[in-house]
């Protein structure tokens, strides 16, 4: 479909609907307008990443739109999911969401009146929490000193399904169409929970200007199939109405990357670009 799409696309004569990004990075070759520059960053002193994954089995889902009565699903082309998002409420309680809790051993979240306090991070958003531990044993080493950690991963929204299937309507006459569903992973009060564990290096908090610093972002995909990859077993259409409630099962592939950073300052290469004034006198 995808192919087709394109190819009628280039008939019609429309643009191209993607793009290709522009960094606005240039430089004409030349090393005497490189200078050195200093800036404040974040750096990486310790990261892991891990890969979790959860099952979703869902039941009599309801498909739309209907294909009519009296047809037969005969073949199913593709399977598609992405997550539901709405941009116009961010807090929509629909949108599929990962909310991230995590304990320390060997170490604490540094706290205030409020709960853990969290500095700006990367993002621009309050994301990072202060950690601190006794790391006197492992200064003496000059080494860091680990941490450990328990992680639940609380998921809940919706994602969008869409199912690509020719049907045989009462002309005998092959019909491709494309049902789609809004389905449901878990909701709010009753969450899908995922639970790893994790280990952390962090430097000293003695010897350092700033407290290390704990960051943590996941992301999500799924994959959708039918519950068992049986048109008969797993389609079900109504004679009468021609609704269509098909059996899935759903796999959602969460990936989470943790980091212990520290504030630092670092020196880049950068094009010294010279700005000429004029001054004109009347």
């Amino acid at each position: 479909m995808k192919n087709s799409n394109r190819k009628k696309s280039a008939s019609l004569g429309l643009s191209d609907k993607c793009c290709t990004a522009e960094t606005g990075c240039k430089w004409n070759g030349s090393l005497c307008d490189v200078v050195t520059e200093p800036i404040y960053v974040q750096k990486v002193f310790d990261a892991a990443l891990f890969n979790l994954q959860g099952l979703k089995t869902v039941s009599d889902q309801l498909f739309e739109p209907s294909i009519g009565p009296n047809v037969n699903i005969v073949r199913i082309e593709d399977i598609r999911c992405r997550k539901f998002f709405n941009p116009k409420n961010i807090d929509d309680p629909e949108n599929l969401k990962l909310k991230p809790i995590t304990t320390l051993s060997g170490a604490e979240f540094v706290q205030n009146c409020k709960g853990d306090y969290k500095v700006v991070g990367p993002d621009g958003t309050f994301s990072e929490k202060l950690i601190y531990a006794n790391t006197e044993y492992c200064d003496e080493f000059e080494e860091g000193t680990p941490v450990f950690g328990t992680q639940n991963i609380e998921i809940t929204g919706y994602i969008i399904v869409e199912i690509d299937v020719v049907y045989i309507d009462r002309k005998c006459k092959e019909n491709l169409i494309t049902l789609t569903s809004k389905v449901e992973i878990a909701p709010t009060c009753q969450p899908l929970v995922l639970t790893n564990f994790f280990e952390l290096c962090i430097p000293s908090v003695f010897e350092t200007a700033f407290l290390p610093r704990f960051a943590e972002f996941c992301n999500i995909s799924c994959e959708a199939r039918l519950a068992t990859n049986s048109i008969t077993r797993d389609i079900d259409i109504d004679p009468f109405t021609g609704a269509v409630r098909i059996n899935l099962i759903i796999s959602l592939c969460i990936t989470c990357e943790k980091k212990i950073v520290v504030p630092v300052q670092l020196c880049v290469l950068s094009q010294n670009i010279k700005t000429q004034y004029s001054l004109s006198l009347k």
